[in-house]
């Protein structure tokens, strides 16, 4: 992840072994990148819900047999 040209100083307050797992998984002096990189995953995720929730606003639900035909036509992984 490329480094952003303008950055924001934040403190947050966690529990102590989600800190300590953190600091474990993303080394010492890798933990802004870390959650930076964990950040960017959850934000995607809840703009695809909200995107989600929009579609369904408008045009209803996906029905069981939408969503069975798009897997059937979705290529084998």
């Amino acid at each position: 992840m490329s480094e952003p040209a303008h950055t924001d100083k934040l403190s947050v307050t966690i529990p102590t072994d989600l800190a300590d797992e953190l600091r474990s998984r993303a080394g010492r002096g890798n933990v802004s990148a870390y959650v930076t990189q964990a950040l960017v995953r959850q934000l995607e995720h809840d703009r695809l819900g909200d995107l989600l929730a929009e579609l369904a606003e408008v045009h209803g639900p996906v029905t069981d047999e939408e969503l069975a035909r798009a897997r059937a036509e979705w290529p084998e992984r």
